[in-house]
């Protein structure tokens, strides 16, 4: 079945005839309760983020854990055991429809893997319930506009968790750099410098987990053999399911990238390097990667380094504007300037000497406090990270990673050719070699995906590359957990 007949098939219907009538409502169950009432919240995905999720949430005041969930139902039973142990009832759940049936059920957290939150969200707003979904909100382009039109249509919150957004230090600093004091944006980067190991190899498709429903897990995705040694967070390699460390870790930066530009758009154009390198193993995505992303408001350049600082030292590599500069960024942000730069809490100036530091830096740990308080005042405007937002930045890295997946092998003179009237961009690739060269990976050909041109307002891909790129804009789904083409 093509993607398109997918997408225009089933939701209620399939949803239904699976056993699950979710609730269609164009009201939220907030909207309709007491301003100082109990938010009751239901947490899906628990295995990682998402039990970091019930710990924060359950802490607030005027807030109540109610119910958890998870493909793996021994996730999910092992943290109602805990909640338990503080005194905190919530139900255990291993389907996310039984949960979207309760009516006592104001609000979800969705911390699944990628290729479940925008699906879950999107049905979860048909429920009625407000939504906080984990970045990154989509798992493709075509997604985004699905959860926006969602929002919408069903008059509910839906905060994306990109947490620094709800930073007091980030919000200051994007102030400082918006306001001029520095001059002109040159380049506004993100980096991910985060060391990943192999995930090994297997010959032989592996069992699924005695816990695991695997048809749940799997959901929208079509059932694939597993072929993966670790089942759990390995999946992020995988591209049925996961992004990579540029849809994983990085979206946190890209968006923060897109926010000093002041973009409210995708790009117009995007161009990839990168690829798979010091070893062999069942993931599929890059473990060393760069994009380069051009908007009417600026440059954005985006890396992945995920090896160490050479083959002997496992720590993480270090980005510093300037050899000798104090700053020294492993995962975060660099916005440089006419006349400075800012690096993550601080400002320097061009010599590297600390000019500003902005107060209230933190990691955004009120972003949860923030998606309850919009849940009461039934305000767009108070969160820090709208489905839109969300969308945008997601958006970004699945650009960058359908330029690499259309993308060929070249060679590094060629790719140095290709990026000569660009001095930021080969200045990057520079960097990129002799990092790959400080591993021992000298014989080495990265993907060069091609430049790609979007069409910012219908988000497709036009120009030499459109058919072979805008195929994976989207995905095929199955029936019984897809999307439709309008929600």
């Amino acid at each position: 079945m093509s993607t398109t007949t997918n997408r225009r098939k089933f939701l209620g219907t399939s949803l239904a005839g699976a056993g699950a009538t979710l609730i269609q409502s164009t009201t939220s169950y907030a909207s309709i309760r007491g301003a100082n009432e109990d938010i009751r919240v239901a947490v899906l995905g628990v295995g990682g983020r998402g039990g970091n999720h019930v710990g924060e949430f359950s802490s607030l005041d005027g807030v109540r854990v109610v119910a958890v969930c998870d493909a793996d139902y021994n996730h999910a039973v092992g943290t109602r055991d805990r909640l338990a142990k503080r005194k905190i009832s919530a139900d255990a759940y291993q389907d996310y429809r039984k949960v979207l049936e309760r009516k006592d059920v104001d609000a979800v957290v969705i911390a699944t893997p990628n290729h479940w939150h925008a699906p879950m969200t999107v049905h979860a707003c048909q429920a009625g319930k407000d939504v906080y979904v984990e970045k990154p909100v989509t798992h493709n382009v075509w997604e985004g506009q699905r959860l926006i039109d969602a929002a919408k249509k069903y008059k509910v919150m839906v905060m994306s968790g990109m947490q620094r957004r709800s930073s007091p230090g980030w919000q200051a600093a994007i102030d400082f750099v918006q306001s001029g004091e520095l001059g002109k944006i040159k380049v506004s980067r993100g980096l991910c410098y985060k060391r990943r190991k192999s995930i090994g190899k297997v010959t032989t498709p592996q069992p699924v987990p005695e816990t695991v429903d695997y048809n749940l897990w799997s959901g929208p995705a079509q059932l694939e053999p597993i072929m993966r040694g670790r089942f759990h967070y390995d999946w992020h390699w995988i591209w049925a399911y996961g992004n990579g460390d540029l849809g994983n870790q990085g979206v946190h930066q890209t968006d923060v990238a897109r926010w000093a530009l002041g973009a409210d758009s995708l790009p117009k154009r995007v161009i990839s390097v990168g690829g798979r390198f010091g070893y062999d193993d069942d993931g599929e995505t890059p473990n060393t990667q760069f994009a380069i992303f051009e908007y009417d408001e600026g440059t954005m350049i985006f890396e992945v380094r995920g090896l160490g600082v050479n083959k002997d030292n496992d720590a993480r590599p270090v980005y510093r504007v300037k050899e000798g500069h104090k700053a020294a960024i492993t995962v975060g942000n660099v916005i440089e300037c006419e006349h400075g730069y800012v690096a993550e809490s601080k400002a320097y100036d061009n010599e590297g000497k600390e000019i500003k530091k902005f107060s209230g830096w933190n990691d955004g740990s009120s972003h949860q406090a923030n998606f309850i308080k919009a849940v009461r005042s039934r305000k767009e405007s108070d969160l820090f990270g709208t489905a839109r937002d969300g969308h945008l930045s997601a958006a970004i890295c699945h650009l960058a990673n359908i330029s690499h997946r259309v993308g060929a092998e070249a060679d590094i003179n060629s790719i140095s050719e290709h990026f000569k009237a660009n001095a930021a961009a080969l200045a990057t690739f520079e960097s990129f070699k002799e990092h790959l060269a400080a591993n021992q990976v000298t014989d080495f050909k990265p993907v060069l995906g091609p430049v790609l041109e979007i069409d910012r307002e219908k988000e497709v891909i036009v120009g030499d590359h459109a058919e072979a790129a805008n195929k994976h804009l989207s995905r095929d789904y199955r029936p019984e957990f897809g999307l439709t083409e309008e929600v």
